[in-house]
């Protein structure tokens, strides 16, 4: 009787073989789609800087996309990378959302320098789309908020309807005076009062930020902890001393509370994969952006609490990431 020939089994070759750690989380959304749907939820907010501050926001709006789509193309031709800007679309929306946190007077050589600094030193110096550990977009604001403070602080006038509103005004902001309330809740609601092309109007944002929730592009833990923290916080202060900060509702329609909550604290690469990290990262930013509106030198905070939660974001993963099945703690030897 001959013998049972063994099967043969043929194992893979070492170059096919992808290893890597837990959790391995996919989607069915490549990062064209998502990128395009982020460009639709801030086409309110966009149209509502136009009205508000004329064909000036739209300009800035241009400059800044089209140099932070040039500027990646440059970049990765001197380093001899595929250029495929062109084709997911995150260095336009970068642009884009720069442009939201400029104001409508601003040169363009402002525009251009922060295009620069965003891709350049907030994005491709990590190595790229997914690499980077801050908000390109924010890392630009901030380094011209300290480089060029009094064009950062310089605002335009809203002249709702007028395409040629161009007087532009070095007034305080509604968070410019600790306690004072210098626009009304609805100005605020609307948009009629001066500051970034992205932060006045809180209707277009709330729009566009239920249009994220809906369409499941983004976290809902870290709008609604990063609002309500900054909300309490204010409340239980102003409850105490009125003369310390504005109420509760003020705090949060008024500066870049609404658009970092929604568009930037909500960036996948930059913030925490889970729902409790999501809402660690959250309560963080709240609590920074109060101490710093309320107690700080700045009147607003965001961009400041936003990027230093960016840099917790991979502690906060660490301890918030559960363990894969099957995993063993290995423990250190005692030194000898």
């Amino acid at each position: 009787m001959s013998e049972a020939q063994t099967p043969v089994v043929q194992l893979p070759d070492a170059t096919q073989l992808v290893i890597s750690n837990s959790p391995h989380i996919s989607g069915g959304e490549t990062i064209s789609k998502i990128m395009i749907q982020v460009f639709i939820a801030l086409i309110p907010s966009a149209l509502a800087a136009i009205w508000f501050f004329g064909l000036a926001a739209l300009k800035v709006m241009i400059l800044c996309t089209v140099s932070c789509m040039l500027i990646e193309v440059l970049w990765k031709k001197a380093i001899k990378q595929p250029i495929d800007c062109w084709k997911d679309g995150s260095a336009a929306l970068t642009g884009l959302l720069l442009a939201m946190n400029l104001s409508a007077g601003s040169p363009w050589w402002i525009c251009v320098l922060g295009s620069f600094l965003a891709i350049g030193l907030g994005k491709q110096i990590f190595g790229g789309l997914g690499f980077n550990p801050f908000n390109p977009a924010l890392v630009a604001r901030v380094a011209l908020l300290i480089g060029f403070p009094s064009l950062m602080t310089t605002w335009v006038a809203p002249q709702g309807g007028k395409l040629c509103a161009c007087d532009v005004m070095s007034g305080a902001t509604p968070l410019g005076e600790k306690g004072a309330v210098i626009a009304s809740n609805m100005d605020l609601f609307t948009g009629n009062v001066g500051g970034c092309l992205g932060e006045t109007s809180a209707l277009a944002l709330l729009i566009g930020g239920a249009f994220l929730l809906i369409r499941n592009l983004i976290k809902w833990q870290v709008p609604v902890s990063f609002i309500g923290t900054v909300a309490l916080i204010s409340a239980i202060v102003h409850a105490i001393d009125p003369s310390m900060t504005q109420p509760a509702l003020y705090h949060v329609l008024a500066g870049g509370l609404l658009i970092g909550a929604f568009f930037m604290a909500t960036d996948m690469v930059t913030s925490p994969m889970t729902a409790n990290g999501a809402l660690i990262f959250g309560c963080g930013c709240g609590i920074i952006t109060s101490v710093i509106r309320i107690w700080g030198g700045y009147p607003e905070g965001v961009s400041f609490s936003i990027l230093f939660m960016n840099a917790l974001t991979p502690l906060i993963d660490r301890y918030t990431i559960g363990k894969p099945f099957g995993y063993i703690r290995i423990k250190k030897e005692a030194a000898q």
